[in-house]
């Protein structure tokens, strides 16, 4: 069995650090220079060659900081002779731009997908895509992962009587749903309309919410403007209190100061994809480096990381050997 060895690019070396400690290896060195022209520059400081190369990098801001980074880390890999390379990308910032919804618009999803391939990645490791189609701009094998099961998990403990799952879109509905089924719990969605980038409109509330308290499920929080959308609705109807859960917690802009004070949120929960805004010590992180450390392993091993998810819930999934490294 061929090495492993795991870089990490600026965006999450602390992510990246997890996976490692998962493996039970060392996250290995890389040197990243900008020169005076503002031009970036990747070395890697480990031996490549003939090895399974695992490039650690979410698309989070400064956005296309790290994508160049990470295209050039790639490049950099293939440049060394590794045997595979994968771009381990826990938040896939690009999803977003999945359509063609007005005239002459980009498609910025499919592009960077044909960048990573360009620049000579073999394959790519991400988790809770925007939107399935998002899966097919890849040319190369993709292994889709998904947070719904340890975000579950941390409300498993909690008293949820009288307690329903609410998805900010119809989007979101059926991952909405899946995480309800884990928790026993009826599910409703928000019928949302997308004004612009920071701003929508929730016309009504679709399910049964009335005088319920609610979990707000979404993929990805940036602003918190669908949020707080969301829960004024639900106070209209009723709700005396709602938690809020999300996988990609990016919080950019008025986020943290919209929902650290809202009145109506109990709690906010999130994965560790990207790294946590500072001076938020109440908010909840859930970590998923277990889950990108034992994909990484059966990727390496041949094995299926579908099967990591039997029945939508990875902390209880089927009990799997150690994986030997190296």
């Amino acid at each position: 069995m061929r090495d492993i060895v795991v870089f990490s690019g600026s965006a999450h070396r602390a992510f990246a650090t997890r996976i490692c400690d998962h493996l039970g290896i060392e996250l290995s060195p890389v040197d990243i220079k900008r020169f005076s022209n503002d031009c970036l520059q990747a070395q890697l400081l480990a031996n490549c060659r003939q090895r399974d190369v695992y490039l650690v990098q979410p698309l989070c801001p400064p956005t296309q900081e790290h994508l160049m980074e990470l295209l050039l880390m790639i490049d950099a890999a293939r440049g060394a002779s590794a045997a595979q390379i994968t771009a381990v990308m826990p938040h896939f910032a690009y999803a977003r731009s999945d359509k063609k919804d007005a005239s002459r618009i980009s498609l910025g999803g499919r592009l960077v997908a044909d960048l990573l391939d360009t620049s000579g990645a073999d394959r790519a490791l991400t988790m809770a895509l925007h939107a399935p189609q998002v899966h097919g701009f890849f040319s190369m094998p993709v292994d889709h992962l998904t947070a719904i099961g340890v975000l579950a998990d941390h409300f498993r403990d909690h008293d949820l009587t009288d307690t329903v799952v609410v998805s900010p879109d119809l989007g979101n509905a059926k991952t909405a749903t899946q995480f309800a089924r884990l928790l026993a719990l009826p599910v409703a969605a928000g019928a949302k309309q997308r004004i612009a980038d920071d701003r929508v409109v929730i016309d009504a509330i679709v399910g049964d919410v009335d005088g319920k308290r609610a979990i707000v499920l979404d993929d990805e929080i940036a602003t918190g403007g669908s949020i707080v959308q969301l829960l004024d609705k639900l106070a209209e109807r009723g709700c005396p209190s709602a938690a809020v859960a999300c996988t990609h917690g990016l919080f950019t802009g008025p986020a943290v100061d919209r929902l650290r004070g809202h009145p109506l949120i109990s709690e906010v929960v999130t994965t560790d994809t990207v790294p946590p805004p500072p001076g938020w010590p109440e908010l909840q992180v859930r970590s998923v480096a277990g889950l990108f450390a034992e994909a990484i392993a059966r990727i390496h091993a041949g094995e299926s990381v579908s099967s990591l998810f039997d029945g939508v819930d990875p902390t209880h999934a089927p009990p799997q050997p150690k994986l030997p490294i190296g």
